[in-house]
């Protein structure tokens, strides 16, 4: 069955290797009921690539961004991370969904003049000042500012909790220190230049080459018509049915978000898997909290206990639009190696259905336009154990533990990014998403198309993929994967879009890659 006269061609193809289930939309913003009530600790995006920066290509960049919809005047205090939580990237390096390697972020908030704040003589009183700044701000040690965040920078081999933790250090030094926030232009004079000063060298335990980190504000990357999905998809999603173009967007050019970011030798990543790695990022709180009635700066209330992890983030949108109302909250708090507990949102998914109920006389359709192939083989293969291809490998890991986890081909050369295309691996960009993400790959036109179904059309990989006898740019490389038939998808090869592209010329060419984070102000 077709709907209206829309045919897909290949250059807007459906993505192939889409972590499928991810359902649309591409960002976790405030996706579940209790994260919603502490957005310092929500995680927003995670992005895993082959670093494009010329001259880094031994690199993999993480990049894993908290607190969503951070309005550019959002003052006076602007947006600190919680000092009390732990912010942690995970590898696992063989596909057995336990990490092998931690990257832990650990924040310290002080108030200047030994935590007295900056203060102005009033009346021969000295006074602390209510701002984050006295005075203009163009770097770290300036007398005018009047709060700083610090940050220590870990990495634990083996499990996160009981492994072996080793301090990541930068000529020596094992306190970091992040941007403010971009108050507006007359504050910072060059924002650029001085959040600039804020990338590190740093020399991690156990690599033999030193890594890069940055942890501060950004501009959002994300693109997504974010107010009409979630208004019942007040759009019909179908190219040529709503404008494609920066218009429909409500993240980017509008918000920033904070970005804690690191460049690590490929090398120290691999371990003994096959190449592959999976990733994900988690922020934890510890068990208790206690209000004080006479809070300080210091201690507005009082924690203790263990661990316990709040927040989790790999792939795009899961929770958001795939994950179960009632389920939520546990998949923030779970492990990987727990994800065969919440498979039935997976292998029988729901936003399928939905899109049916609100757009199938829309779009013109007679019967239902939902994919059959019930269970979902073809989003478990690439949402839970990445693909193997006919003759090896290409995002599946010497081990397979079904687990949801962004994964990443390190064997793949990164594409420049002049000539990286947004929708990734099936417009023949091998080193875009799903091997990984980057910034400028567009997941929401990506996912809406897999999970309609895409995967049971015929896709052009065969050459890739090594498939006897394709051919590239001939018919000979259109395959079908197996997963299902084109029958089983009515719809599949449609060209579904959310109308708000993304592209990586629009972001940098150097790390942390996303761009300068919007003025609260401007002159």
């Amino acid at each position: 069955m077709k709907i209206n006269t829309l045919t897909m061609r290949t250059g807007a193809a459906v993505s192939l290797l889409a972590v499928a289930a991810t359902g649309a939309m591409g960002a976790s913003h405030r996706e579940a009921p209790a994260i919603a009530h502490t957005p310092k600790i929500d995680g927003t995006d995670f992005y895993m690539f082959r670093s494009y920066e010329p001259g880094r290509q031994g690199y993999v960049t993480f990049i894993a961004n908290y607190q969503p919809l951070q309005a550019p005047y959002g003052g006076p205090n602007y947006f600190t991370m919680d000092e009390d939580a732990i912010y942690e990237i995970h590898i696992d390096s063989d596909g057995d969904a336990v990490e092998d390697l931690t990257f832990q972020f650990d924040f310290d908030n002080t108030l200047a003049n030994d935590g007295k704040g900056v203060a102005l003589n009033i009346g021969g009183v000295d006074v602390a000042i209510p701002l984050k700044t006295a005075g203009q701000v163009s770097g770290a040690a300036d007398a005018t500012i009047n709060e700083m965040e610090h940050y220590a920078l870990n990495v634990v081999t083996g499990d996160r909790r009981s492994g072996e933790i080793r301090q990541i250090t930068s000529g020596g030094n094992d306190r970091f220190v992040k941007p403010l926030d971009y108050i507006g232009e007359k504050t910072f004079p060059d924002y650029e230049a001085y959040a600039n000063s804020f990338v590190y060298d740093i020399d991690i335990p156990g690599c033999a080459t030193p890594g890069r980190a940055f942890a501060g504000q950004r501009e959002e990357a994300f693109a997504v018509n974010l107010g009409e999905i979630f208004d019942l998809v007040n759009l019909v999603p179908l190219a040529g049915s709503i404008p494609n173009d920066r218009s429909n967007d409500d993240l980017v050019d509008q918000f920033n978000v904070t970005s804690l970011a690191l460049e690590v030798p490929i090398d120290c990543l691999v371990g003994s898997g096959n190449g592959v790695i999976g990733a994900w990022t988690t922020a934890s709180l510890p068990q208790a909290e206690i209000e004080d009635p006479s809070p300080t700066y210091e201690d507005p209330s009082v924690y203790g206990g263990a661990w316990v992890q709040q927040s989790r983030l790999s792939n795009p949108l899961v929770n958001e639009v795939v994950i179960g109302l009632p389920d939520k909250d546990l998949f923030n708090a779970a492990e990987p190696t727990q994800d065969s507990a919440l498979a039935v949102y997976v292998t029988n998914p729901t936003l399928p259905a939905l899109i049916d109920i609100l757009f199938r006389q829309a779009l013109g359709a007679t019967d239902n336009i939902a994919p059959s192939n019930i269970p979902r083989d073809d989003l478990v293969a690439v949402f839970l154990t990445g693909l193997a291809g006919p003759n090896g490998t290409f995002t599946q890991q010497s081990t397979v533990t079904a687990s949801e986890m962004l994964r990443l081909n390190t064997a793949v050369p990164p594409t420049p990014r002049a000539t990286q295309h947004p929708y990734g691996v099936v417009a023949e960009d091998l080193a875009g998403f799903p091997n990984g993400r980057r910034p400028g790959d567009d997941v929401v036109d990506v996912a809406l198309r897999v999970v309609m179904g895409a995967l049971c059309h015929n896709v052009p990989l065969g050459a890739e993929l090594g498939i006897q006898g394709a051919v590239e740019d001939t018919a000979s490389d259109f395959v079908n994967l197996g997963f299902c038939v084109p029958a089983d998808a009515p719809v599949g090869d449609e060209p579904f879009i959310d109308g708000a592209p993304i592209d990586a010329r629009e972001m940098g060419d150097a790390f942390p890659y996303l761009n300068t984070p919007l003025p609260g102000s401007e002159l």
